[in-house]
């Protein structure tokens, strides 16, 4: 069996050697269970929020990236009316029938998202077809670095390549994620996840069109200034916590309602001041607060990227980050107030920060539990792993890469 090129490997990765016994193993796996003498292979990184929290689905902006944590697939049509996945790590095959979309249950499980999917992609106008696939992964879980959306970006990119002649755009993408997610497993998400993994590479979001998202690429990551950008799982998933992240692009909702719009683009900070008096919900009022001044840190941080003043923009980062603490409230669930992980282990980074008097750290993603994010000059990484190691265990603390490949085909030799 074929072999990804190895040119566009070191393209990818930076390198050849890890990621050829990857996708050896994963051409093994697929042979083995599926006996297809070829198959093709595919990417799709995680992504993380460099700014912009909470903001996409209310139209709002944000600066995010994609990483090198990825999911890869070994696939190849079956001819069939069926969708057949082996996930490695997981007991059970994902079967699904085409014809059979309307019976199964919408919960949030893997069969669920991708019925959800494949419903999408009719919906959306496209054609799709039985395929074998076996997938695997090293983005987190649970864990705020998107490995749900992940997953999706590569189906979607698979079912382009095999059945669309690569036809889907990247909003199609991520339009087909966000109806899986919305319609299939009850999760009031936007399209920020589903963008950052499909573009690639440190990408500007503008959401106010939500049928046509704007995206730019910025040429940027933080090696070029020094600085290390490391996630911090904190010891406990988020994966339950989908009434908490629905109540925020709710609450939003609510208020830009009670300001006489749909989403809270629609409208101004000026008109949320001069209307607090109609809103009983004083936490909504905070939240749509900082969604106004969210959308104003992204502009800043842009323009602070395009004109090189990093320390400009990891003020901005840790303005942000602040406003996600005090104003969003998704640092920690109500659901057990007295589990602050994330909360924790921001107060412990900022205690190493301020040592060093360098870096800022902020929640990452979703937030309530899951990850942090920390950005810290290189030479004191090391030290910063040890430290906060010792809180959180040394296999919980993971310095990452942006990458500038989002959602592909890999071609072979």
């Amino acid at each position: 069996m074929n072999l990804p090129n190895p040119k566009v490997l070191q393209d990818i990765y930076g390198e050849t050697h890890i990621s050829t016994k990857r996708f050896e193993h994963l051409a093994n796996c697929f042979s083995q269970i599926y006996h297809h003498e070829k198959a093709e292979f595919f990417t799709s990184p995680g992504r993380t929020e460099i700014i912009g929290n909470h903001t996409d689905h209310n139209g709002g902006k944000v600066l995010a990236a994609s990483i090198d944590m990825d999911t890869i697939g070994a696939a190849y049509p079956n001819h069939s009316n069926f969708i057949r996945i082996t996930s490695e790590g997981y007991e059970h095959e994902i079967i699904v029938e085409l014809s059979n979309l309307n019976r199964i249950d919408k919960i949030p499980s893997t069969v669920s998202l991708v019925a959800g999917l494949l419903e999408g992609v009719q919906k959306m106008g496209f054609y799709v077809s039985g395929f074998d696939a076996y997938i695997t992964t090293n983005v987190i879980a649970a864990a705020g670095v998107s490995s749900s959306a992940s997953f999706e970006m590569l189906i979607c990119s698979i079912i382009n390549y095999f059945f669309n002649e690569n036809k889907m755009t990247y909003i199609d993408y991520a339009k087909i994620g966000k109806y899986a997610e919305n319609i299939y497993w009850k999760k009031e998400s936007g399209m920020m996840d589903q963008m950052a993994c499909a573009v690639g590479g440190t990408v500007l979001f503008d959401f106010s069109n939500t049928q046509e998202p704007y995206f730019q690429k910025i040429n940027f990551t933080f090696h070029d200034y020094g600085y290390q950008l490391v996630i911090v799982n904190t010891g406990k998933n988020h994966a339950d916590l989908g009434h908490e992240y629905s109540e925020i692009p709710n609450e939003m909702a609510q208020v830009a309602k009670a300001l006489g719009v749909t989403l809270l683009h629609e409208t101004t900070i000026e008109s949320l001041l001069s209307g607090c008096s109609k809103i009983s919900n004083d936490r909504a009022i905070l939240r749509a607060l900082h969604f106004f001044e969210e959308n104003e840190r992204v502009e800043q941080a842009v323009t602070a990227i395009q004109n090189h003043r990093l320390i400009e923009l990891l003020s901005c980062i840790k303005e942000s980050g602040i406003s996600s603490w005090e104003l969003l409230q998704n640092c920690y669930s109500l659901q057990n107030y007295q589990e602050q992980k994330v909360s924790l282990t921001l107060a412990l980074s900022n205690r190493f920060l301020k040592k060093i008097n360098a870096g800022v750290c902020r929640v990452h993603g979703g937030g309530f539990a899951g990850v942090i994010m920390c950005i810290i000059p290189e030479r004191e990484t090391e030290n910063y792993r040890r430290y906060i190691s010792a809180f959180v265990g040394e296999e919980n603390v993971y310095p990452i890469n942006i990458r500038t490949t989002g959602a592909v085909h890999i071609p072979c030799n």
